[in-house]
C-alpha cells in the first residue's frame, strides 16, 4: 500500500514514515508542503495520502485545501488529515462531498499505533475514520429538536463508533456486547435518524456523516 506524507514537522514526518514502514505500508514520498504534495500525487499514484491541516506558507488551511483537491481530481486516492487541535468546521469542510475514503485524526491518536494503522488502511480502502473527540463534538453540537436527541446513551454510544468507521463487530468488541445487540441498536438508530439500512460499511457512515452535517 503506497503512501505520501505532507507534514512541516521534520521529527513527525519521519516518525509518520518509519511508523507506517515498520506496518508494511510503501512510504514513495515524504513532503513538507502542500504545493509539493500535489505535485507527488500526480506523479506517484499513492493509495493514501496522510496531510497535516495546516501547512507552509501561512499554517492556516493548507493541508485542508490540498486534501479537497486531491479528492477532486484523484477519487481513488484516500485522504486521511491530521489536526492538532477539534476543528468542527474544517472538518466539516473536509466531508462536505463525501466521507468515502477520507479521515479526520488528532494528532494525539497517532500514539495509539495499532488504531492509527487500522485508520490508515481503512481510508486508504475507502471507508472513513473520524477521531472520536471530534465526533462527539458534533453531536454535541446537535439542536435538542434533532432526531439525535431521541437516541438514547446506548445508541449515541454506537452512531460515535458507527461514525468513527467501526463495523458491526468492532463495536461489539469495544462496546463488549453481542454482535446482535449491535445489529438492534444500528437498526434503531436508523429508524429514528429515517436513515435507510444498508449492507455497504462506507455507505452507512456516509449517511450517517450526511446526517451529522444537516
Amino acid at each position: 500500500m503506497r503512501v505520501v506524507i505532507a507534514e512541516d514537522s521534520v521529527l513527525l514526518r519521519e516518525g509518520l514514515a518509519r511508523l507506517l514502514e515498520e506496518a508494511g505500508f510503501d512510504v514513495v514520498a515524504q513532503c513538507a508542503n502542500a504545493d509539493d504534495l500535489l505535485v507527488k500525487v500526480r506523479s506517484l499514484s499513492p493509495d493514501v495520502v496522510i496531510v497535516d491541516i495546516r501547512m507552509p506558507p501561512t499554517h492556516s488551511d493548507e493541508g485542508l485545501l490540498a486534501a479537497r483537491a486531491i479528492k477532486a481530481q484523484h477519487p481513488s486516492v484516500g485522504v486521511l488529515v491530521l489536526s492538532q487541535y477539534v476543528e468542527v468546521g474544517l472538518a466539516l469542510k473536509l466531508l462536505a462531498e463525501s466521507a468515502e475514503g477520507v479521515g479526520y485524526l488528532l494528532k494525539d491518536r497517532i500514539g495509539d499505533v495499532k488504531e492509527f494503522v487500522a485508520a490508515v488502511r481503512r481510508v486508504a480502502g475507502g471507508g472513513s475514520a473520524l477521531d472520536p473527540t471530534i465526533v462527539s463534538t458534533m453531536l454535541a453540537r446537535q439542536r435538542p429538536d434533532d432526531p439525535i436527541s431521541s437516541l438514547t446513551p446506548r445508541e449515541r454510544e454506537v452512531l460515535e463508533l458507527m461514525a468513527g468507521g467501526s463495523s458491526n463487530q468492532g463495536i461489539a468488541d469495544k462496546l463488549v456486547i453481542t454482535l446482535r445487540a449491535v445489529e438492534k441498536y444500528v437498526s434503531s438508530i436508523f429508524g429514528k435518524l429515517s436513515l435507510p439500512s444498508t449492507g455497504s460499511e462506507s455507505r452507512r457512515v456516509l449517511a450517517v456523516l450526511m446526517f451529522l452535517r444537516g
